[in-house]
């Protein structure tokens, strides 16, 4: 199991380290001290459960969870100095999983990613509908999951990333350097090329060869998301 901690707190880092390799022998600990040190290490290692300051330079703890958010569901505990009950309302909002304030009992932390892990490995209802539905492809944002005549397409990270902001602004063309500031990242050395390329890969993985352009290109400027028609039996 991966763990990544994000605190701007040498001491907590250390603390919070040694605790989880004790109760967890097996697992790596990967620790960050600022918000995008925490979002570089979050795109690079995929971790199980990320433990997430608030007050951080660079970026703050709810701008990474918002971050976090765009792409993945895994579990996150926020960790804060402040007790208002505001601060503790905008972060479960933003998608946390629990809030911890400090100063806090590592066995209790311990205790409350055992409990959001255990969440989190619930699997999903089997009435669940696709969020997403075009032709063929279906999307389950909640996993994930991408689906081409009902099997899976095996998506990359950045692969899935592109996809996901392609259909979240269906029908709207967006331009070369929104994609790559929300796919790669603001400070991304990407360029039109990678973007190139992957969209390349994108369209290999969920157009069919006899089916209709999912994803098209507008010259220039960028790329749109279209569904294709309807057959008169749907």
């Amino acid at each position: 199991m991966k763990l990544l901690v994000v605190d701007d707190d040498p001491q907590i880092l250390d603390a919070l380290t040694v605790g989880f390799q004790l109760q967890w022998p097996e697992s790596e600990v990967i620790a960050a001290q600022d918000g995008e040190a925490g979002l570089e290490a979050f795109y690079a290692h995929d971790p199980d459960v990320v433990v997430l300051d608030v007050a951080m330079p660079k970026k703050n703890g709810f701008e990474v969870l918002q971050e976090m958010r765009r792409i993945s569901d895994v579990p996150v505990i926020m960790l804060t100095a402040r007790g208002e009950e505001t601060d503790q309302v905008r972060g479960l909002e933003l998608g946390a999983d629990d809030y911890v304030v400090k100063p806090f009992s590592h066995l209790m932390l311990l205790a409350r990613i055992k409990a959001v892990l255990r969440r989190a490995e619930m699997p999903p209802p089997l009435e669940a509908m696709p969020d997403f539905v075009a032709g063929d492809l279906a999307i389950n944002f909640r996993d994930h999951q991408v689906t081409l005549d009902g099997e899976p397409a095996k998506l990359t990270p950045v692969e899935y990333r592109l996809l996901y902001h392609l259909v979240r602004n269906v029908g709207r063309v967006m331009p070369h350097q929104t994609l790559l500031d929300r796919v790669w990242g603001e400070d991304a050395v990407a360029t039109t090329n990678h973007l190139k390329v992957f969209i390349s890969r994108l369209r290999s993985k969920i157009e069919k060869k006899d089916g209709p352009r999912l994803i098209e290109t507008e010259r220039g400027l960028g790329y749109r998301f279209v569904r294709p028609p309807r057959s008169p039996a749907e």
